[in-house]
């Protein structure tokens, strides 16, 4: 097959988006298919890179004036074209006669336009955007969905029937496993102190990390746990998360590390005593996998899709009741030996061989 990917702005910096896409490109290839990946590029986008601002109204120009017309040229090539993430569906508007299909990852960003989360609400331009968006999936004749329960989001606000949409779980974008003692000694530094928690994420609001300081400062007020430290890995602190650790003195319990590699991530997961993932919502949670990948114990949000990816082999807290989740953690705290041979046998759901099976075989079928 001729497949097209259509993947990220590159300065929307959508980083787990942009994995999705090269690792789904390699293991097409892999499968002996002809596979082309192409997107939006900076050209107006280059005079201010970034997500917003004037960069973002400079990145609309790239989106919706300058790459259709590369996506015209290109989709001749293929049999099929692959739109990577729900986000560009607008561009179905240019594939009308193209067999096609769309993954969607998480409809948070259409359901705070529709006003469902009081947390984040958007803005008028945003609001407009987003419609876009929904149209543009409504017009899908294939939707693939990374969760069971991102499914049941497209099936209750978009057009699209039961018949059209399908589950295909993803893939680890990365060889996760656990690192050896004499390795991980190599990535220990000075000011990472042991044992210690983790947490991965970016600053959206639904990942819920000033709910992840909340309990991990209640965690230490009880002597038990006051041994334990806190890293959390993902975008800088916000000023809010900032005044938080000062007001409660928690500057040398609380590490902050900004843009690891994989195999640092992998020497974090490995070494914690447990990943803190308490996020209030998500479209999968690719943290569960790769923390249980590497045979570190996962305490995450007792709410779809975070039971749906952890399964059987987590710990399941409320990630809006600090205190409850506190009580959780602390009575499992010893209890963790055994999740990790759960977490082992869980991650092999999430295979990335799995997932581009699944795809090919959709394809195919799209193609019929």
């Amino acid at each position: 097959m001729k497949i097209l990917l259509i993947g990220n702005y590159i300065n929307d910096a959508q980083e787990s988006m942009q994995r999705f896409a090269e690792v789904l490109k390699k293991g097409l290839i892999k499968e002996a298919h002809e596979v082309k990946l192409i997107r939006p590029e900076p050209f107006f986008g280059k005079i201010k890179p970034s997500y917003y601002g004037i960069g973002k109204w400079l990145g609309y120009i790239d989106k919706f004036l300058i790459f259709p017309w590369k996506l015209k040229k290109e989709k001749k090539w293929a049999d099929i074209v692959h739109i990577c993430d729900h986000s560009n569906s607008f561009y179905l508007e240019y594939l009308k006669n193209k067999k096609h299909l769309v993954t969607c990852n998480d409809l948070l960003a259409i359901r705070s336009a529709l006003q469902e989360f009081k947390e984040n609400p958007s803005k008028w331009t945003g609001i407009q955007l987003q419609k876009m968006i929904l149209n543009g999936i409504n017009k899908a004749r294939k939707v693939i969905c990374i969760s069971e329960k991102t499914k049941k989001d497209i099936l209750d606000i978009s057009k699209i029937i039961s018949k059209n949409a399908s589950v295909i779980y993803m893939g680890l974008n990365y060889s996760y496993s656990p690192m050896r003692k004499k390795q991980a000694a190599k990535f220990l530094e000075s000011n990472v102190k042991l044992p210690f928690f983790i947490h991965v994420g970016n600053n959206n609001w639904y990942k819920n990390r000033m709910g992840v300081l909340r309990i991990f400062n209640y965690l230490i007020k009880d002597k038990k746990m006051s041994k334990f430290n806190l890293v959390m890995v993902g975008k800088p602190f916000t000023k809010e998360m900032k005044e938080f650790i000062r007001k409660n003195r928690l500057e040398n319990k609380v590490i902050e590390q900004v843009g690891i590699d994989n195999k640092k991530l992998c020497f974090f997961y490995s070494t914690a005593v447990a990943l803190l993932f308490p996020s209030l919502q998500e479209g999968f949670g690719w943290p569960i996998i790769e923390a249980q990948a590497c045979g570190c114990p996962v305490f995450t949000s007792n709410r779809a899709p975070m039971t749906e990816v952890g399964g059987d082999a987590a710990i399941y807290i409320n990630p809006e009741n600090e205190k409850e989740a506190t009580e959780t953690i602390a009575k499992n705290i010893n209890k963790l030996d055994n999740l990790k041979q759960k977490g082992f046998e869980n991650v092999k759901k999430f295979t990335t061989k799995k997932m581009i099976d699944l795809y090919i075989k959709i394809y195919k079928e799209t193609l019929k």
